[in-house]
């Protein structure tokens, strides 16, 4: 299947949920009309190997229909996404909610705009362990030290009654992670999709936690979207505009999982149709129903008890935090 091909069908689906009154109306109102020409035709994107940013991906299709002439997704290496879009060099992405903590309480500029799904990790371990009790003195490999994994895997320790220091970090390269773990290099790793896939076809460890289904942590956002506050504030009709186009594509993979995954194998982001398809229908898109200030107050409270933060929960929302966009999309974009 050629490109044009997946792209003429994927906005013929598009259409078709939004005829059905999946996606709703692309009329909007109040402080930022989505009907008035975006105030640039440009938005810049972090690209990362992960399966769970599928919304983010196909709503490039829809951002280019409603005016975006350079939709860009850059590789930035090892950069992280929020110190990307702190930096400038993004505008607006999905990341990690705990990638966004720390450079939020450092007062750079971001403002977080919605929450997109819930769980999405799956924390692994070898040989006896059973659960978060088990980690105290093993190693845990990581991507780099105070990354988003490891953040999150600190933000649960707390809640254990651990502390980070109570258990042993194995810091490796982007994207070998995972091989350290398989090699029993460590103890546990903290995978996210298609990695907890690939651990399981290679029988690599058992889940020791799984947030799309353990609570607390599958009450809460794993992924958010955030903004460059500059941007935000130069361009809110373009922002209104992209976050529409990234919640309507949350709606197109909840709704045709099969259509999200071949698009990202057809378009390079997961060649592996099987792995996406296992992996869309497992993640949790839901930006309705769960209030973000709940998964911040969560994650706060935890990373400050352990140091890692200073800010209090409520004034990382106050300054860091913009939900007007999203509560006129949720009445706009009708369910």
């Amino acid at each position: 299947m050629s490109p044009a091909q997946t792209r003429r069908e994927f906005l013929e689906h598009a259409s078709a949920l939004s005829a059905a009154g999946l996606l709703g109306s692309p009329h909007g109102t109040a402080f930022a009309d989505a009907d008035s020409p975006p105030e640039t035709r440009t938005v810049r994107f972090c690209h990362a190997p992960s399966i769970c940013l599928a919304p983010q991906y196909l709503a490039g299709e829809l951002l280019r229909d409603e005016g975006f002439s350079n939709v860009q997704y850059l590789a930035l290496g090892t950069r992280a996404g929020p110190e990307a879009l702190a930096s400038g060099k993004v505008d607006i992405t999905m990341w990690y909610t705990t990638g966004y903590l720390p450079v939020m309480d450092a007062g750079k500029g971001i403002v977080l705009l919605a929450g997109v799904h819930l769980g999405c990790w799956e924390l692994f371990g070898h040989g006896d362990m059973r659960g978060l009790s088990d980690l105290k003195g093993k190693t845990i490999v990581c991507e780099k030290f105070l990354g988003g994994d490891q953040i999150l895997l600190s933000s649960m320790l707390s809640y254990a009654g651990f502390s980070p220091t109570d258990v042993k970090w194995l810091a490796r390269p982007a994207g070998s992670a995972m091989n350290a773990f398989i090699d029993k290099q460590a103890d546990a790793f903290l995978a996210f999709p298609p990695e907890p896939q690939e651990l399981r076809a290679r029988k690599a460890g058992q889940v020791l936690l799984d947030t799309n289904v353990d609570r607390p942590w599958s009450q809460y956002y794993c992924c958010m979207i955030g903004a460059n506050r500059d941007y935000v504030q130069r361009n809110p009709v373009a922002t209104k505009h992209v976050l529409r186009a990234i919640l309507k594509a949350v709606e197109l993979c909840k709704a045709s999982p099969q259509q999200a995954a071949g698009y990202l194998r057809d378009h390079g982001y997961e060649t592996r149709y099987d792995i996406g398809v296992q992996s869309l229908k497992k993640l949790n898109y839901d930006y309705r129903s769960v209030n973000p200030e709940d998964t911040l107050r969560f994650h706060a409270l935890r990373l400050r008890d352990v140091g890692i933060i200073k800010s209090t929960p409520q004034k990382l929302i106050a300054d860091c935090t913009d939900w007007r966009f999203l509560n006129e999309l949720k009445r706009e974009l009708k369910a």
